[in-house]
């Protein structure tokens, strides 16, 4: 039997992701145009979020001990190179995670 209480926390979940999904469209909706700050924080934060991304990453590497970071540094050479060849974020990405998944798993 479901509980009641995980019903309720999934169905507050759920209302509020789509009101805070649509609350973009209701405040820049319609005719209004879009303010400059608006756009330039579209334009600036996926950069500052892959950056952030990177280091969360990273942040617990360590090179002093096996395997010195190796399967990481392969696999983020590897995320940069196809992404500067295909120009294909989500590519790069999906392959950059399968090559260090495989490092990890089969060779270190």
């Amino acid at each position: 039997m479901i509980d009641i209480h995980s019903v309720l926390i999934v169905v507050v979940a759920t209302v509020i992701t789509a009101l805070l999904r649509m609350l973009p469209f209701f405040i820049f909706g319609g005719d209004k145009e879009t303010p400059q700050y608006i756009t330039y924080l579209g334009k600036v934060l996926p950069y500052a979020i892959m950056g952030m991304l990177v280091v969360f990453c990273l942040k617990e590497v360590s090179v002093i001990s096996y395997p010195f970071g190796i399967p990481e540094l392969i696999s983020c050479v590897l995320v940069a190179v196809l992404h500067v060849w295909k120009k294909n974020t989500l590519f790069s990405i999906v392959s950059g995670t399968v090559c260090y998944m495989l490092l990890v798993q089969l060779v270190f």
